[in-house]
């Protein structure tokens, strides 16, 4: 609809953001679409001034056009109060989101595809989460329950293999990366657009698996979505970037390079406090004597299994060191709630230095009875391992929670801006 036919209460003042900034910027990546542009802007107009209770922003980012696409931009933004245009000298989609989302004033970032495929109907639902500030992302799902699409096999094959792809390299747990409608606020943008490298395609990608992998709430919206049957996008070169990508993440998040376990502690949310079930130090407490118990009943089980090929002494070593690489992993995940691959390696190997106290206390308690009793049976020697087992516990936990998953103070942050 014109802005000239629209019903009064439509055109009402808006109110702004906490800051009196535009609530919501949504980008329009472009790339020579002297065709599209001016209608889809338009429609994207006319829908946000229809439904959109909020100031909003709609940023036109041109991606080095060679057509006529720079000077329409212009003269919409030049026409409409609620469009701005930015050139860009070099392409990509990934450059221009980081270009015009780090530079917003707004206290939600979108952006959706010129061609507009997905329906401008889920965008309220896209956005309304992270205004409320239960969520931190939004994306719109191609993949999900209850999504409509129409496109041709080839692109629902590809689709489909990808997020395969993804989930089976970096355990990514959302749906559709590379769906062309996407939300973020601002203060979680302003952490994690640093440390994504990619320019172009796979830029939705890294974005995304960085921030599930710090802990951020990624929230999904099934989508109405038909094929753009005059895409300009390479399938072939974008394939190509993309396994580049995944392997250029996989490998940095494999050797710690991105900061999510920093990124955890001051953006990711909490674990919730459950009514009956104690928190803080005594709820550490259970946990890890819940996981104590499960470790002592396995090494007892794998000592008396190898006690008979390898001897007493080399079935406690055995037993013990394979419930330990268990017994670390279990405490790092819920006894202290440390998440993701970041610091696994160091925490193993601090956990290998405490399993090698507790092997002297239990190996030191078993050559003691050797010497003291040579005739003593099994059910001494399982009596005499469980004490030692009890002594290496305590100062396993003490260890634990004051050296290895001893909580870092995060670094203060400014708090995020409150919904409009």
């Amino acid at each position: 609809m014109s802005l000239d036919t629209a019903e009064p209460d439509v055109l009402a003042p808006r109110p702004p953001g906490p800051t009196g900034h535009p609530v919501l910027d949504v980008v329009v990546p472009v790339y020579n679409e002297e065709r599209d542009l001016e209608p889809s802007i338009r429609r994207l107009h006319a829908h946000l001034r229809g439904t959109f209770p909020y100031t909003f922003r709609i940023t036109i980012a041109d991606n080095a056009s060679t057509d006529a696409t720079p000077l329409i931009a212009a003269a919409l933004a030049d026409e409409i109060t609620e469009v701005d245009a930015v050139r860009l000298e070099q392409k990509g989609r990934g450059r221009a989101l980081r270009t015009v989302w780090g530079a917003s004033d707004a206290q939600v970032l979108a952006y959706c595809d010129v061609d507009l495929s997905t329906d401008l109907a889920a965008l309220a639902p896209l956005v309304a989460p992270l205004l409320s500030g239960h969520s931190d992302l939004a994306i719109g799902t191609r993949l999900g329950r209850g999504s409509r699409v129409v496109r041709g096999a080839k692109r629902e094959i590809i689709s489909r293999c990808y997020n395969l792809l993804l989930r089976g390299t970096l355990a990514a747990g959302f749906t559709d990366a590379q769906c062309g409608f996407k939300a973020i606020r601002a203060d979680v943008a302003a952490r994690l657009l640093p440390l994504v490298e990619d320019a172009g395609w796979f830029f939705d990608t890294e974005l995304l698996v960085l921030a599930e992998r710090a802990g951020l709430r990624i929230h999904e919206v099934p989508v109405d979505w038909v094929d753009d049957p005059d895409s300009r996008v390479d399938i072939v070169a974008t394939a190509k970037a993309d396994l580049h990508g995944i392997w250029r993440v996989g490998r940095a998040l494999a050797a710690g390079r991105l900061p999510v376990g920093e990124l955890r502690a001051s953006l990711g949310r909490a674990p919730l406090d459950v009514p009956g079930v104690p928190t803080g130090m005594t709820g550490q407490l259970a946990r890890f004597a819940a996981i104590g118990v499960a470790s002592t009943v396995a090494n007892l089980v794998l000592y008396l299994l190898l006690r008979g090929a390898m001897g007493p002494i080399g079935a406690n070593i055995v037993a013990l060191l394979l419930t330990t690489v268990a017994n670390t992993a279990a405490n790092r995940r819920l006894t202290f709630g440390v998440r993701g691959r970041d610091g696994a390696t160091r925490h193993q190997f601090q956990g290998l230095v405490v399993f090698g106290i507790g092997l002297g206390l239990t190996t030191g308690a078993l050559a003691l009875l050797g010497a003291l009793d040579p005739t003593a049976g099994q059910a001494t020697e399982l009596v005499v391992i469980v004490v030692a087992n009890a002594v290496a516990t305590a100062l396993r936990f003490v260890l634990f929670r004051s050296w290895i998953f001893r909580a870092r103070r995060p670094a203060a942050h400014p708090a995020p801006e409150t919904s409009a």
